[in-house]
């Protein structure tokens, strides 16, 4: 009969399939702005929480690091808690990736957006 009409049903179920993860993806990227990352150095001296798409959004500093002279040690404290927030956040956002394409049955290491 009309043997065609299998491949037009696949291909009408893949747009679909690609819609739901359209719409799945761009949900993912709004829930990412507001799941928190905490990045630490100098043993939790300083803290910096970032969103997990890496954008910073606080830093907690403890105040025993101000009795020192040492300057650079502080800037250094603050941009390696900055740096730790940011792995997080990129660590984080990887995690809910490879969690939306499993649920959808895409192979685990599928790079997306495409």
């Amino acid at each position: 009969m009309f043997k065609g009409l299998g491949g037009l049903g696949d291909m009408a179920k893949m747009m679909k399939s690609a819609q739901e993860l359209q719409t799945k993806m761009a949900q993912m990227q709004e829930d990412l702005n507001s799941m928190m990352v905490t990045g630490e150095s100098g043993a939790g001296l300083v803290k910096a929480t970032a969103s997990a798409k890496g954008e910073l959004k606080g830093l907690d500093i403890d105040p025993s690091i101000f009795n020192s002279d040492d300057k650079e040690v502080v800037e250094d404290l603050i941009l390696a808690a900055i740096k730790d927030a940011q792995a997080k956040a990129a660590e984080k956002a990887q995690e809910e990736m490879t969690r939306l394409t499993e649920s959808m049955g895409l192979p685990k290491d599928i790079k997306l957006p495409f």
